[in-house]
Order: structure tokens, then C-alpha cells, then sequence
């Protein structure tokens, strides 16, 4: 509970997200990092503490070099997939809570078009998945499409959730997309294009899938008293936590299929920041694949579990619907850079600089990470 409101998120930055950038994933990184410096009103040398995320990413070493930095206090690599970005927040709340660092960046690059940093390749270089090699691998599963899609069959099998409810999830995201200028995929779809798409693993489809992007983000957090001086006002982490899943190197060997990671931080995080599910007005949710979007929605507690797939229907997750949900278009349809750009366009809306995707009067939001084989982090955000 000493976390809650110790640090803000006082500066974001983004590279614009293409496909074929002829950057590489550590010039992607630096260009983001500096726009996050710049937008926190801070010198590269003022930082002392970062956060390189996965192992695509430039280590500390890199970034005292490049950047000038004299008295790098605090640095670690959390290489948990997409629940990183998030699991970092925690990690620098804690250090600036404790007075280790007075400025954490965060910072994450990616080039798939050179090959090297596609999901499938980086899933065969991390020690957890040593288990998927045993027990998924000779099923034949070895993308993260095939791997995670057994979950989402077993949760139709299980609680009746249909094609129709992944779309769902899939045409809000675009339509959110389509009013963002750095969104890769901004054509709108609909349920039929959805259903229409080709099928990649049973039941996912093409439009299941997050995209392949190169890019970079970053975002500078800071202790709460510092950020006072800061360009812009505050964004505090109010609640943060993380979770893993029973058996979290292996989905076929848990006793629940569906079980993940969030639903043992989300009771943490919230009673952290002394709020509860309703209070939420915007959710930046990881969208790896549509279901990711769904399961994770049951276990914050937006509705029980098994419900998820009739919650997102109806436009619940549309800009104008009760959970405004990846206004910046996620993963599925913005860029997939590991879940940091979730982070950036949570605190966008809180300053409330979502331009046509602003969520009006947004003070309260939440933003999620999923990572691997089902890792969860949370991180509830609230404006001054």
C-alpha cells in the first residue's frame, strides 16, 4: 500500500509505427525515449534509474552511454512478454517510493521486418517456455496463436462465448484505430469481416491476431514530488500488482485452462488505489489476441467470469460505451509494442489529450499487461 500515489507518469513518447522501418529496434528505442524526456521536461542525464523491457531491448549500459547518464541508481530487465511494461510500472514505483531514483524511464524497440524480433523467434530464446517445448511443442504448437488458442476454445467450450463476441472485441479496436493518426490498421471492419478473416489457429482468425510492427515507446515515471514541477499535470499510479497463473509455464498442465495471472493482482491493485471496477471510466486492456481482451475483463472484475464474451457485445467497448477500451486502437490494430503504447495512451486521456479519441471527463483509468503464458500486471492511473 506505500506505492499508492508515490509516483506519476510525467513524460510518453512514441516513434510512428510502420511496417519495413529501416531503423533499427535500439534507434526506434532512443528515438522514443528522448520524445518521453523531452515531454517530461527533464534532461537524458537526470535520469537514474531504467527499465528496459524483454530482451529485444538496449540494456542500462547502453542508455548511460548514449544519454550522458552520471549516476545510474537503479536497473533491471523484466522479461515477462507483455505483462513487462506494466510490471515496470511497479518496479519504479517501488524505487521511487523507497527514494532509490527520482526518474525511472521505461523504455522498449522493435524491428520485426529484420526478423529477429518476431513473437515466434523470441519465444524459443526464453528460459520460461522450456515447458512449452515439453508439453505444447510436440502437439504441434509452437506460435503463440496456436499456443494461447487451446485457452480460448476451452472458454467457448465452457461458458458458450462465440465468434461473435471475439469480433466484438476486434471492431472496437479498429474503429478506435481509425481515429488515430499512428495506427497501422485504420480501415473500419465489421462482425462479417471479422467472421470472414482466415483462420490462423482454431478459433482464432486473421482479425484474432495483433499485428507485426516496428516501433518504439517510452514513458518516464516519476516520484510524486518532483513531478509536481513537471510540463504537464500529474498522472499518479494509484494501485499496481502483479500475478502469475497456477502452472505459468505450461497452459495444458493447470487445472484451469482459463486461468491467468490478473485475477490475483486485480484485488491488490484496486484495494491499493481504494477503488472498485465501477469506478473506472477508460481501460487500455492487452490485446495479444481478442480473448486475451475478454478473460481479462472477468477477472478485474468488470463481470464474472464466463460472462465475458456477452460484456463486450453491444458496443460496451466503444468510445460513447460504458468501458471505453483501447482508444488508441491496442494491439490489434494501433501496433504491438508490447503493451507500452497501452501505457502511453492511458495517460494521453488522463492529461486529456486524446484528441478524437478522448474519453470526456476521463479521471480514472486502468491499463493491463499479459505476458507469456498468461502472466498479468495491473496498473490503476488517476489525473491531479
Amino acid at each position: 500500500m506505500g506505492l499508492k500515489d508515490a509516483a506519476c507518469v510525467t513524460g510518453i513518447g512514441e516513434t510512428a509505427y510502420v511496417r519495413g522501418s529501416r531503423k533499427s529496434a535500439f534507434e526506434l528505442q532512443v528515438e522514443a525515449s528522448l520524445k518521453a524526456i523531452n515531454d517530461a521536461g527533464i534532461h537524458p542525464s537526470d535520469i537514474d534509474g531504467v527499465i528496459p523491457i524483454g530482451i529485444v531491448s538496449g540494456i542500462a549500459e547502453d542508455f548511460v552511454d548514449n544519454f550522458g547518464i552520471r549516476d545510474l541508481r537503479y536497473s533491471a530487465l523484466i522479461p515477462h512478454g507483455g505483462a513487462s511494461p506494466v510490471m515496470a510500472l511497479q518496479a519504479a514505483a517501488t524505487v521511487l517510493a523507497t527514494g532509490v531514483c527520482r526518474h525511472v524511464l521505461i523504455t522498449f524497440g522493435r524491428n520485426v521486418s529484420a526478423g529477429s524480433n518476431k513473437a515466434g523467434a523470441r519465444i524459443h530464446n526464453m528460459p520460461q517456455f522450456h515447458y512449452v517445448t515439453e508439453f505444447e511443442h510436440p502437439l504441434g504448437n509452437s506460435a503463440p496463436a496456436q499456443i494461447y488458442a487451446p485457452m480460448a476454445r476451452r472458454h467457448m467450450e465452457l461458458y458458450g462465448t462465440t465468434v461473435e463476441h471475439f469480433g466484438a472485441v476486434a471492431v472496437a479496436c479498429r474503429a478506435h484505430a481509425a481515429l488515430n493518426d499512428n495506427a497501422i490498421m485504420r480501415t473500419p471492419i465489421t462482425l462479417e469481416d471479422h467472421r470472414n478473416s482466415r483462420m490462423i489457429a482454431d478459433p482464432f482468425r486473421l482479425l484474432d491476431c495483433s499485428l507485426e510492427s516496428d516501433g518504439g515507446a517510452a514513458v518516464v515515471v516519476s516520484a510524486a514530488d518532483v513531478a509536481a514541477d513537471g510540463r504537464h499535470r500529474r498522472v499518479f499510479i494509484a494501485g499496481v500488482a502483479v500475478g502469475h497463473p497456477d502452472s505459468p509455464v505450461s497452459i495444458t498442465q493447470r487445472p484451469d485452462m482459463t486461468s491467468l495471472g490478473i485475477a490475483k493482482a486485480a484485488p491488490r491493485a484496486f484495494a491499493m488505489a481504494g477503488v472498485t471496477p465501477a469506478d473506472i471510466q477508460v481501460a487500455e486492456i492487452y490485446d495479444c489476441f481478442t480473448y486475451a481482451v475478454i478473460r481479462q475483463l472477468e477477472d478485474l472484475g468488470f463481470c464474472k467470469k464466463g460472462e465475458g464474451g456477452p460484456f463486450v457485445a453491444d458496443g460496451r467497448l466503444r468510445l460513447g460505451g460504458a468501458l471505453p477500451t483501447n482508444t488508441h486502437g491496442g494491439l490489434l490494430s494501433q501496433a504491438h509494442v508490447w503493451g507500452l503504447n497501452h501505457i502511453v495512451e492511458l495517460v494521453r486521456q488522463l492529461r486529456g489529450d486524446g484528441g478524437r479519441a478522448q474519453v470526456a471527463g476521463a479521471e480514472l483509468g486502468l491499463v493491463t499487461g499479459y505476458g507469456d503464458l498468461g502472466d498479468g500486471a495491473l496498473a490503476i492511473m488517476r489525473r491531479a
